[in-house]
């Protein structure tokens, strides 16, 4: 509810003289407006909470300006210094960056903050430089002072070119921008040091602080031409100039009546909506005040509003719906509230003072309070009515998620009344236990309630907040696994379906439901301070899956660098995760206990394995049992097993790798360790004194090989400390390698010597695995402090870290970066979740039936770190209309359309039937999502003219193709022309016949094939075998509760491009 006028001035005059930030929100009806001030002077030293950018060099020499050169500032003759790096950077010039990381006599630049400049070069229009080209990748990888040399010469080619042709005009050229380049604004007499210049060196981008000023309430509410409105469009066409005088017109009024609008009373509306005018008119004469004109693009014209009937009558909407407070709006409003406090300590951008919003179609003519005056659910009654009140109340809504999102919106639907009729129901589903880390966001749950399952916990409380709710708690996954019971009967009982999802492979599932069952989908989504929302809407809109979006988002590191040469702290925690914690701790455990329990099918497995992952899979298997045959398993075998680990990784794989690229660098003559490869160094072990850093990494090894024993762990250090000095563990002796190998790109993967793993093969089977003890692989688990695993992961970044002489990392850090911890804050969750629970409003109320539905739905783009940069609502995407480019029945469709065929036939007759009415030639038929087998493939119906036959001694094979498929009938056919009669000759007749037995099978196949019915061939080919007991058991009820096949076709077009199809629903019973 709005405070009086005066006590909004007092408590803004106060916050600014105590130097605090002043926050206003409120809801009105189908309207929020948010006011921010932060006082007359405000700093902001982190506008958008962006990570920096953390670059590594490669090189850095000082280059004399030539005519081809182009830096801002430097003209021709001058010297830069310009620092080659492993990445391409973003940075303008005049930016400012951090220098750390250097080495010898650029040490003293650590810590130094200097402005860059981008390095540019002059290429001839002619020339088309692509940068993107791997061959100019591959060129740039080279000095500076070679790339400039092959610009110039690139240059004088097309120079000398254009003056021979005797052209006129301008010799065309441009200016190219060299991304993995900088130029550092050194002084002129530091130049020398850096010639100096051999390996390391970080650049890391500085933000640039900004002050910025702020109004006054009082002085802002008047001088705002035109306030910003969430949904830009209304914004640009000034619809913000009546929220605002509208305001100020309730202040006004609250001034005179000593009471706010009254809630539908229509006299209180007449008298607001003509001080609303007044108001206008006063400040009509005060520049850059806001009054009622109309406003083109976003910029006022100076001219009265030209649909004052409108503005009357959303006046009028306004003060008759001024003391309602909806849950939405509300839940909206204090997301982006509590992140604006949170912009008070310099990081991130305020709102630029006012943000308005009005979502008038929610308004229902006639809407009254009737049956539900006096209850909670009042103020939506007196928007909506009763009868929505009803429909609310029996909505059937199936929510998929109980994280985050999930919270929200169930705080939503209960508090809404959604689903607490006698024939509602929300279903919620989520597999997922409640984890401490859930705590800070997840506000349904406590600290009591870590362990349980999320959605039987969240079903509790929302239940006791609203006892009529009717509230069904699922722990299923939503997915191709679970169809047997979230099947045709469930789905086609819902009213829509609300994703609650954090990832992309189930979004794009429960998108396919709802495009096959015709259900409205709501779906949202949160990344730190960003996040959106979008509906779909059954034949309206595009589909989730039209768009194109993936989980991943991360820039791939090359291994080589991971494994060899890495030269940042995210190098070192990524190997700590794929290498250490996912080999020791999940792969060779859980291969080690494949082949203990069962031999034979761990053999059988291991085929499908790559060769390296063989090999690895084999050594491992073979480390554990040495292990066991060595000594007993108590904990000093666990002490033991990890001192291994330490002097393979630590120490002797840092031998090799020196040994080897020292060796390299003798035989080429050229520097090896320059530019991001930095020499390792070998870490140090005492076995009388070990070092803290080796201690920190065996403690927490040691206990993660407890676990995988069951063996107690040892958690007092100093006692533990006390066992690694008398065990007087000490490095093994090591020798040169003899391979020279070193992986410095990309390959193929690591080659394995076949005979190799023959031989580790032999070795395993000569094992008896009942003598073996158990091993138990671990479950990698971030948020549990007594499993050691981030332990693990610190300890192991950090030694490798040393030995590369790259900075060392925080628990912390390693922790959200190898536990791939998505930033999620209850704000942003919050404020999406309230602006999608209106829009379920609107469905309730059947919006998406109306005409011009599109025009009364909202989607939504915001980050809340920016201020008014990124507060979008916008209208949902129209449905993508594609063709098929056939001559059939069916030329246009979207992805909501279906091709339905109904009744059981042959399946040579659906074939005919889907040829006729999508005029092309059918290629395959596969079931929807399956493309890896065909129900019915084409290229088989080539083969019923194939022949294979002996005719007089000869094999006649035809066509070619055949030999595609028997490639061994080419020899045969040979010798068959060579040799006379006898025991060889004979043997490649049976070689013909055999394959003509083959063929024939093939044709009866087929044929038989094609005239069984078409539920008959689905089954023959989809059905697992008896081999695969469970999974036959699903498919059959999976079939067993639909009656019908989803289908989808491969044709050509007339000109032989593949056709865009829609999927086919084929009814047979």
């Amino acid at each position: 509810m709005l405070m009086p006028r005066e006590s909004i001035v007092a408590l803004n005059e106060a916050a600014r003289n105590a130097g605090a930030a002043f926050v206003l929100a409120v809801n009105m009806g189908v309207t929020t407006s948010i006011f921010s001030d932060f006082g007359a002077k405000h700093i902001i030293s982190d506008e958008d909470g962006e990570p920096t950018q953390m670059l590594a060099v490669s090189a850095a020499e000082v280059v004399p300006v030539t005519g081809i050169v182009k830096v801002d500032g430097c003209s021709e003759g001058g010297t830069v210094l310009v620092l080659t790096l492993a990445s391409d950077h973003g940075l303008q010039d005049g930016d400012v960056v951090a220098l750390d990381d250097m080495r010898g006599t650029l040490s003293g630049f650590n810590g130094r903050q200097v402005k860059v400049r981008r390095f540019g070069v002059v290429s001839p229009t002619d020339a088309k430089v692509d940068l993107k080209d791997v061959a100019v990748q591959e060129m740039l990888k080279n000095t500076t002072g070679e790339v400039l040399k092959n610009f110039q010469r690139q240059y004088n080619h097309y120079k000398s070119e254009f003056a021979s042709s005797g052209s006129e005009g301008k010799f065309k050229q441009r200016e190219i921008t060299l991304f993995n380049r900088l130029v550092l604004d050194v002084e002129a007499d530091t130049l020398d040091l850096w010639r100096e210049y051999r390996s390391g060196g970080l650049v890391n981008s500085v933000k640039p602080a900004v002050t910025k000023e702020y109004q006054p309430f009082d002085q802002s509410l008047t001088f705002t031409a035109n306030p910003q409105m969430m949904d830009q469009e209304a914004w640009h066409a000034g619809a913000g100039c009546w929220v605002q005088l509208a305001i100020a017109a309730t202040l006004r009024f609250r001034e005179s009546k000593g009471r706010f609008p009254a809630l539908l009373n229509e006299q209180d509306a007449v008298e607001l909506a003509a001080l609303a005018k007044a108001l206008s008119e006063e400040q009509k004469s005060q520049e850059g005040a806001c009054w009622l004109q109309k406003v083109e693009w976003g910029f006022p014209s100076g001219e009265p509003a030209e649909d004052m009937e409108a503005v009357e009558a959303n006046l009028k909407r306004f003060s008759m719906l001024f003391d309602v407070e909806l849950t939405g709006m509300c839940a909206f409003l204090g997301g982006v509230v509590a992140q604006e406090v949170i912009k008070k300590t310099g990081k991130y951008t305020p709102i630029e003072q006012w943000v308005h919003h009005d979502d008038a179609s929610l308004v229902q003519p006639g809407a009254a309070l009737g049956e539900y005056a006096g209850t909670r659910y009042a103020h939506q009654a007196a928007v909506f009515g009763s009868k929505f009140m009803d429909d609310i109340r029996n909505q059937r809504v199936f929510l998929v998620g109980c994280g985050a999102l999930g919270c929200e919106y169930l705080k939503g639907l209960a508090l809404m009344g959604a689903c607490s009729g006698p024939n509602g129901k929300l279903i919620v589903t989520d597999m997922d236990r409640i984890e401490v880390s859930n705590l800070s966001r997840q506000f349904l749950f406590r600290q009591p309630d870590v362990g349980n399952p999320k959605s039987t916990s969240a079903a509790r409380v929302v239940k006791g907040w609203n006892p009529d709710l009717k509230i069904e708690a699922l722990e299923k996954g939503v997915g191709v696994t679970s169809e047997d019971f979230f099947d045709d009967e469930f789905w086609n009982s819902l009213d829509l379906c609300w994703n609650a999802l954090d990832n992309v492979i189930a979004r794009r599932y429960t998108d396919k439901c709802c495009l096959w069952y015709g259900l409205p989908l709501l779906e949202s989504g949160t990344l730190g301070t960003k996040c959106n929302s979008d509906v779909f809407l059954p034949h309206l809109t595009k589909s989730y899956n039209d768009g194109i979006e993936t989980d991943t988002n991360e820039a791939q590191i090359a291994m080589c660098t991971l494994r060899s040469f890495p030269f940042l702290p995210l190098h070192c925690i990524e190997f700590a995760k794929q290498a250490y914690f996912s080999d020791y701790m999940e792969f060779a455990p859980q291969q080690y206990e494949s082949f203990r329990k069962d031999p034979p099918g761990f053999f059988e497995q291991l085929d499908s394995m790559s060769e390296a992952e063989q090999f690895k899979s084999l050594k491992m298997i073979k480390g554990i049992i040495e292990l066991q045959l060595s000594t007993a398993i108590d904990f000093d075998a666990c002490i033991h097993a990890a001192f291994n680990h330490y002097c393979r990784d630590f120490i002797i794989s840092i031998r090799d790798l020196v040994y080897n690229c020292d060796e390299i660098e003798k035989s080429t003559g050229k520097p090896f360790w320059t530019g991001t490869k930095r020499r390792p160094m070998e870490a140090k072990w005492e076995s009388e004194n070990p070092p803290a850093e080796a201690m920190e990494y065996l403690y927490a090894t040691s206990n993660c090989y407890a676990f995988m024993w069951k063996v107690p762990f040892v958690r007092n250090r100093d006692a533990f400390h006390q066992r690694v000095v008398q065990l007087r563990l000490q490095v093994p002796a090591w020798s040169a390698p003899s391979s020279g190998k070193v992986e410095t790109e990309e390959d193929d993967g690591e080659k394995v010597d076949p005979a190799a793993i023959e031989a580790l093969k032999a070795e395993l089977y000569a094992v008896d695995p009942n003598s073996l003890a158990e091993c138990e692989a671990h479950d990698f688990e971030k948020d549990d402090d007594t499993n050691f695993h981030i332990d693990f992961l610190t300890a192991s970044t950090n030694l490798r870290a040393s030995n590369y002489d790259i900075k060392h990392t925080e628990r912390s850090t390693v922790k959200v970066t190898a536990g791939r911890i998505i930033p999620a804050l209850a704000t942003t969750t919050a404020m999406i979740c309230g602006l999608v629970d209106v829009e379920f409003l609107k469905l309730v109320l059947g919006m998406h039936k109306e005409e011009g539905a599109l025009d009364k739905f909202y989607n939504a783009n915001i980050n809340l770190a920016t201020g008014l940069q990124a507060m979008n609502l916008f209208r949902p995407e129209p449905a993508i209309v594609r063709k098929t480019n056939l001559r059939g029945s069916v030329a246009e469709f979207t992805s909501w359309d279906k091709v339905e065929i109904e009744g059981e036939i042959a399946l040579k007759e659906l074939v005919k039937k889907l040829e006729s009415k999508l005029g092309g030639q059918l290629q395959r038929l596969h079931p929807v999502g399956n493309d890896k087998v065909s129900i019915y493939d084409s290229s088989q119906v080539k083969m019923l003219d194939w022949r294979i036959d002996l005719q007089d001694g000869q094999a006649v094979i035809e066509p070619d193709e055949v030999y595609s498929t028997w490639p061994q009938l080419k020899m045969a056919v040979q010798m068959l022309g060579k040799l006379p009669d006898g025991p060889a000759r004979k043997n490649f007749e049976n070689q013909v016949l055999s394959a003509a037995k083959s063929l024939q099978g093939v044709k009866d196949n087929f044929a038989s094939h094609c005239n069984s019915k078409c539920s008959e061939a689905y089954i023959k080919v989809l059905r697992p075998s008896d081999e695969e007991a469970e999974k036959q058991k699903y498919f059959d009820a999976v079939l067993e509760r639909r009656n019908y096949l989803p289908l989808q076709a491969d044709m050509l077009t007339e000109e032989g491009e593949d056709a865009d199809l829609p999927l086919i629903k084929y009814t047979f019973r």
